[in-house]
């Protein structure tokens, strides 16, 4: 092989999942700088590079060094230190502070940063703050790279390793060394599969009992992650010995040492089965059900009134005469302790909202509002014309603690929560948000149980209804001025099974289905509408009034692929940084993809990227008037939301929405789910794909059942 060092002035391309990097090298004996192509777990410009490798022609750019190894070191020139100080890659130094501080230390800079780094005071520009800033952001960096040299050294992506560093410190490669399946536990974006090849380079054996219990938990997240609260002993088992290909009595034997250690617990429900849990869902389910029983007991904090004359008044005030489902639930709402109401569009649920607030307001009640999405508490804000917040902002997040400062000892202030959306609440936020409820308060539900469950685990509101323990208002009267809409009476069509119905050619309407068999024309065909027909027919602005909802992810018709198109369509230009596979673009529509309590922003918040800063390594979001920054490595929170899965659409309301429908989207394709999409459009919806996938959603009600036992739960403790 050859070799060939040099100093790196440009780093062309590097993809941070692989490590593969095209770099422009200034080399001695060469009047251009060499083109060099290899992996490494990390590069910046000005660093001093050794490779091992050969020359090669490529077609279209030339001579090449094909690099077999490359071996990164820090730069020894001070055009290389300039350099690998302003590539970005210190938090806080950029050109301008790059130069003064080689100016100023020389050869010594990396020294005096290192271990005297109060000198960097010395400095014009540099005080005390910047100083800590620099000195934190190197000793950060430093470590980081360690963690992806080791983790490079193993075959594994390097894109996590910040993320690692930020939840491990700097004990990160210490833990993983003992215990690499911790990596599968903690930190999204690795999975069991990576943190198994890591374990077996490290020599922990295919049959190990270390494997066998980490197998058997990683099983039962992805159990959990698809909406389950337990799982059946026997299915668990055979599911996790052929997941590892493994002996069945080794992974039995994992599921009893769980147990001893209370990591997992092992309980029969009603009907006879083994059930396994994780120890916070299985407290959960028991917390929510003994919490909403307890509040079900007692008087209503509303006194006595003369209820057919409040029922006269609110009628009056309002202009709007209740239907007989509706006037049931208002007397419910404001007589029992905890309630739920439920129905689809158009029922009339935001109007028995605001009754039941017109009749708590004159009675100077306390009443708080939340919903589970910053867009459904700000929907709730406008159609009650009251403060709204989210379940997270309501229970107010304590970064001492990593919990929520509202709870059992420290309880809301209010005598009446009422709680919209929440068919999209999971089993663990339900027991956090009515821990936190007051015992002499009552509580109303409100939610479509026909929507598709929580993301998270559970079905809290259906199990709710089911167990027939709490009072419920079921609303499915659909009003007069809704029945006029086609997105309100094809919605209710759908949930009972049947096709819905389009408009004639050249009939106005707000619903539309657009045929399109071809997965590669359709994509064009969205991009076209979306880009020039829906704006010049309806007058919707492209970027922030028509919203894409999909059933998955994956695929030509999935969320990604979507967004990539989209992007270039409608945001073509402008200053963006690469990251984790993406770019991302000043004035791009991006969404939260977890909950991020110190920053207060939660999985599913849609946000617009306002401004990037190269030098600083940030990005800023506009989430509604709220401006929050992100350190590029924490780009893997953020994703392009031109697009969204149907499931992120829960709670959200948008003026057009487009949905493609494909046969591609087969597995995905229920009642639940179409019936979801089309409600979450205010002004038009356009469906574009198959009649036949559209066909296969409506016709199939069965969706997928989930493992819980809150409903149990609530008929024990009633």
């Amino acid at each position: 092989m050859e070799k060939l060092d040099g100093q790196v002035e440009r780093v062309v391309f590097r993809n941070e999942e692989n490590g593969f990097c095209v770099v422009r090298v200034k080399v001695r004996g060469h009047k251009d700088l060499v083109t060099v192509t290899g992996t490494t777990s990390s590069i910046s410009s000005g660093e001093w590079m050794a490779a091992d490798g050969e020359w090669m022609m490529d077609p279209r750019h030339g001579p090449q060094f094909k690099a077999e190894r490359i071996r990164m070191s820090q730069p020894d020139t001070l055009e290389g230190i300039e350099k690998y100080l302003a590539s970005g890659m210190v938090k806080g130094i950029g050109k301008e502070y790059a130069a003064r501080l080689v100016q100023t230390f020389g050869r010594d800079v990396f020294d005096v940063i290192e271990n005297s780094s109060a000198k960097l005071q010395k400095v014009p520009g540099i005080g005390k703050q910047r100083r800590e800033n620099i000195k934190k952001a190197w000793d950060e960096q430093k470590n980081v790279r360690q963690i992806m040299s080791f983790l490079f050294s193993h075959g594994i992506s390097t894109a996590r390793a910040f993320r690692i560093h930020k939840i491990y410190g700097d004990k990160a490669i210490e833990l993983v060394q003992r215990d690499p399946y911790c990596l599968a536990r903690d930190i999204r974006g690795i999975g069991f599969v990576i943190a198994d090849q890591i374990a077996m380079k490290l020599g922990i054996g295919k049959d190990s009992d270390l494997r066998a219990r980490a197998g058997l938990e990683y099983t039962l997240g992805e159990l959990t992650a698809a909406g389950h609260c337990a799982y059946v002993r026997n299915d668990l088992l055979s599911r996790t010995a052929e997941l590892l290909e493994m002996d069945l009595v080794i992974v039995e034997r994992a599921l009893d040492y769980s147990l001893e250690n209370d990591r997992l617990i092992l309980r029969s429900d009603v009907q006879g089965r083994e059930l396994v849990y994780l120890p916070k869902l299985y407290f959960a389910e028991i917390d929510l059900a003994k919490k909403l029983q307890a509040l079900a007991q007692g008087r209503h904090p509303c006194p006595p009134f003369d209820f057919q004359k409040a029922l006269q008044w609110v009628q009056q005030k309002s202009g709007i005469a209740l239907a007989n489902a509706q006037r049931e639930a208002l007397k419910s709402a404001v007589e029992s302790k905890v309630m739920v109401i439920t129905g689809g569009p158009g029922v009339g649920k935001t109007t028995l909202v605001n009754s039941v607030l017109m009749v708590l307001k004159a009675k100077k009640m306390r009443v708080s509002l939340c919903a589970p999405t910053g867009r459904a508490a700000k929907r709730m804000a406008e159609t009650t014309g009251m403060e709204a917040k989210t379940i997270h902002r309501t229970l107010q997040y304590n970064p001492g603690t990593g919990g929520f400062i509202h709870k059992a000892d420290n309880p809301l202030e209010c005598d009446v929560l009422i709680v919209d959306e929440s068919s999209m609440i999971d089993v663990v936020l339900a027991s956090q948000l009515f821990d936190a409820v007051p015992l002499h308060a009552a509580v109303v539900i409100v939610g479509d149980a026909d929507q598709l469950p929580s993301v998270g685990p559970g079905r809290v509101l259906q199990d709710i209804i089911r167990s027939k323990t709490i009072p419920v208002g079921h609303l499915n009267e659909v009003f007069r001025q809704a029945a006029t809409s086609r997105i309100i009476t094809n919605a209710h069509r759908i949930n009972q099974g049947q096709m819905p119905e389009f408009p004639a050619e050249g009939e106005m309407s707000d619903c539309y289905f657009v045929q399109a068999d071809d997965p590669q024309k359709a994509v064009g065909l969205l991009g076209k509408m979306i880009k020039d027909s829906i704006p010049k027919k309806f007058r919707f602005d492209p970027r922030n009034d028509i919203q894409v909802l999909t059933p998955m992810q994956k695929g030509e018709l999935g969320a990604r692929n979507l967004n990539q198109m989209l992007q270039k369509l409608l945001n073509p230009r402008g200053e963006e940084v690469e990251r984790f596979g993406l770019i991302y673009r000043v004035g791009d529509k991006v969404m939260q993809t977890e909950n991020d309590y110190d920053k207060e922003v939660y999985n599913g918040d849609i946000g617009r990227i306002t401004t990037i800063d190269a030098e600083a390594c940030e990005l800023v979001v506009d989430f509604d008037g709220r401006k929050v920054g992100y350190d590029f490595c924490e780009l893997d929170e953020l994703t392009l939301s031109y697009a969204i899965t149907i499931h992120k659409s829960q709670g959200s309301e948008y003026p057009c929405v487009v949905i493609p429908l494909h046969t591609q989207h087969y597995v995905l394709l229920q009642r639940s789910l179409i019936y979801t999409a089309i409600t979450r459009a205010k002004k038009l919806v356009i469906l574009i794909g198959t009649k036949k996938a559209l066909s296969l959603a409506v016709t199939r009600s069965e969706s997928r059942e989930r493992t819980t036992t809150l409903a149990e739960r609530l008929k024990e403790y009633s």
